[in-house]
């Protein structure tokens, strides 16, 4: 399953980050590493913004952004 697709309130583990070049290591700064914990928080206007919990802090991702995370 996709980060993408995770409805609001669950939480699950990052699986496997599947994005290249920059976004893979902006990824990996934000804490989205195999194993991690993501919550979802929200979704925003359109459902194209959504917000999730990383490590503790609190991080908004994009529909296209967040479909290369792969969860569990």
């Amino acid at each position: 399953m996709k980060l993408v697709d995770v409805g609001v309130g669950r939480t699950v583990k990052v699986e496997q980050n599947s994005a290249h070049d920059y976004l893979k290591e902006r990824f990996l700064a934000l804490g989205l590493t195999k194993g991690a914990d993501v919550e979802v928080l929200r979704k925003g206007p359109k459902n194209n913004l959504t917000v999730y919990r990383i490590r503790g802090a609190m991080i908004a991702l994009r529909n296209e952004e967040s479909k290369f995370i792969e969860v569990l």
